[in-house]
C-alpha cells in the first residue's frame, strides 16, 4: 500500500502527521507529504489518517 497526498486538496492541517507520523510529515511548503521510507503495512495507521483527513486528500 503506497499512500498518496493530493496537494491540490491538502490544506496542511497536520492531522495525518499527528495520527500517523511514521508515514506522513509536514513539508516546508506547509502541506503533508509521504515520507520516503514510509511503510503503511508496518505502521498500521494509514487508513486512520486517510479517514480523518478533512479534505479526503489521502488515497491508499
Amino acid at each position: 500500500m503506497n499512500p498518496k497526498v493530493d496537494h491540490d486538496l491538502c490544506i496542511g492541517c497536520g492531522v495525518c502527521s499527528d495520527v500517523c507520523p511514521e508515514v506522513f510529515e509536514m513539508g516546508d511548503d506547509g502541506l503533508a507529504h509521504v515520507k520516503a521510507d514510509a511503510n503503511c503495512e508496518a505502521a498500521g495507521c494509514c487508513q486512520e489518517a486517510a479517514d480523518q483527513c478533512p479534505t479526503e486528500a489521502i488515497s491508499l
